[in-house]
């Protein structure tokens, strides 16, 4: 019996993937706390940028004229 009990404490396979899940969950978990503090600022800058843009007027043609020498 005492050697079942010292093969499980000595067993750390099942403890590594607890630090793994723990470590996602942790990281899954600012992602939505960044999502939700940050998400409707950002989408209220999105469309103010959006209604400044389609008010640009841009040229419907680009022309350069470069001053080549004749060869």
């Amino acid at each position: 019996m005492m050697n079942r009990i010292r093969k499980f404490i000595e067993h750390e396979d099942g403890a590594v993937t607890v630090d793994w899940v723990v470590l996602t969950a942790a990281i899954v978990g600012i992602g939505a706390g960044v999502y939700a503090y940050f998400g409707e600022p950002v989408k209220e800058l999105d469309a103010k940028a959006g209604a400044a843009l389609s008010n640009v007027d841009v040229a419907e043609e680009i022309s350069v004229k470069f001053d080549a020498p004749d060869s």
